[in-house]
């Protein structure tokens, strides 16, 4: 244990993803750096105000790699190998950044917008086919999302079931390591190796860039086939789980209150604005980003010691009044909206234009073509999955 007091709090906090905690709008006011005790019985101190959360993201003192090292505490157990923790840190270093990058734009694909234009209503046409009630989460968030990380890596889109059931496993939330974590990653992890190694070999997406760069002098002693793999299977994993997740949740918001999704389908324009507030809001995050402290740093009234655990509770940082007005309001309006959902700092998630592209192109088809979208339930039955990365509804049924 870090520290030994006794934790303030009970901690995850709700999995229900359509209602803010109320514990985050109580530590944010009361406690903004609170102990709370983690699923493996570590003590960390759960961050919830905007100005401590964007401090601790922004601090290099505050670290996301070494929240892996063997002996720290731990905010679950290790489900994945303790290196793949600072992808974008192997990635950085191995010399892979460019690459990378360039497969995450959105402007490097010029036809991208029309492919994810054309999924969309594709999936909508088959939901339409198959009648109402439909299913949003296996019949479009998640193969929208998924098709879309294929095509950037450059392997077939026929393959994104298998690799998002491996990442239904990847992804858990457990006190301990179970039995079949190792195994599901190095099943994941020799999918992607077949693939960077296929005859003929990989000319498109990520995996052919990475095939190019393997032949150059200045890389080929720096790489391994193995980090290329877990590269891009580690890109795959958190790029389709994050912007499925989001999807689901911003379309949540949009069917509880139908005249937001009127104004998108009457004011094409607001789509960017709509984004960026259906972020701010959302609650896909689930259980806080994860830093160990390297050093003594104060933080608000706390002196966080070296080697304790922090986690940044960004539902609370993006709902505090102090930054943003009336947060329980969704406003598409909102002069400024700086909020954290794609993190800070040196781990501000690289794909972040790549996921605005994604969420409004879908968010915009789906409001024209299913002008009377609603669910096919009452919201508070929406079953929320208990111990994992995000909040996800397990079905999301509905008619239109």
């Amino acid at each position: 244990m870090t520290t030994s007091a006794r934790p303030d709090v009970t901690f995850p906090l709700s999995r229900r993803g359509d209602i803010l905690p109320e514990e985050a709008t109580r530590l944010r006011e009361e406690q903004p750096m609170a102990k709370v005790r983690t699923l493996t019985g570590d003590d960390a101190w759960l961050v919830s105000s905007y100005a401590l959360a964007e401090q601790v993201l922004e601090d290099d003192r505050f670290s996301l790699k070494d929240t892996a090292n063997p002996g720290v505490p731990r905010q679950y157990a290790l489900t994945i190998p303790p290196e793949v923790v600072d992808n974008m840190g192997n990635i950085n270093s191995a010399g892979l950044r460019n690459a990378v990058m360039k497969t995450l734009s959105p402007r490097a694909d010029k036809e991208l917008e029309g492919w994810l234009e054309a999924e969309a209503h594709r999936l909508i046409d088959d939901l339409v086919a198959q009648g109402a009630p439909g299913e949003l989460r296996d019949g479009f968030t998640e193969p929208y999302s998924a098709a879309l990380h294929c095509r950037l890596l450059g392997i077939p889109t026929d393959d994104w079931r298998r690799l998002m059931a491996g990442i239904d496993v990847a992804f858990i939330t457990s006190p301990a390591v179970f039995e079949g974590s190792a195994q599901n990653w190095y099943k994941d992890l020799g999918y992607m190796l077949g693939r960077l190694n296929a005859d003929p070999e990989p000319t498109e997406g990520l995996l052919g860039r990475f095939v190019r760069l393997r032949r150059s002098p200045d890389v080929s002693d720096r790489v391994s086939d193995e980090l290329l793999a877990t590269g891009a299977l580690s890109l795959f994993g958190a790029g389709a789980v994050s912007t499925s997740a989001f999807l689901l949740h911003a379309i949540i918001a949009l069917v509880q209150q139908p005249e937001l999704a009127e104004r998108i389908r009457k004011e094409p324009a607001v789509i960017g604005r709509a984004v960026e507030e259906l972020l701010r809001v959302n609650l896909s995050i689930g259980d806080a980003l994860p830093r160990l402290a390297l050093a003594d740093v104060q933080v608000g009234d706390v002196l966080v010691r070296e080697g304790e655990l922090v986690l940044v509770l960004i539902e609370g940082a993006n709902h505090d009044p102090e930054v943003f007005p009336h947060p329980e309001r969704i406003d598409f309006d909102r002069e400024s909206n700086p909020h954290l959902s794609f993190g800070g700092g040196r781990h501000f998630c690289p794909a972040s234009a790549l996921g605005r592209t994604h969420a409004e192109i879908a968010l915009q088809v789906l409001v024209e073509r299913l002008p009377e979208l609603r669910l096919a339930l009452p919201v508070e039955q929406l079953a929320w999955r208990p111990g994992f990365i995000k909040r996800l509804p397990e079905r999301l049924p509905v008619l239109w």
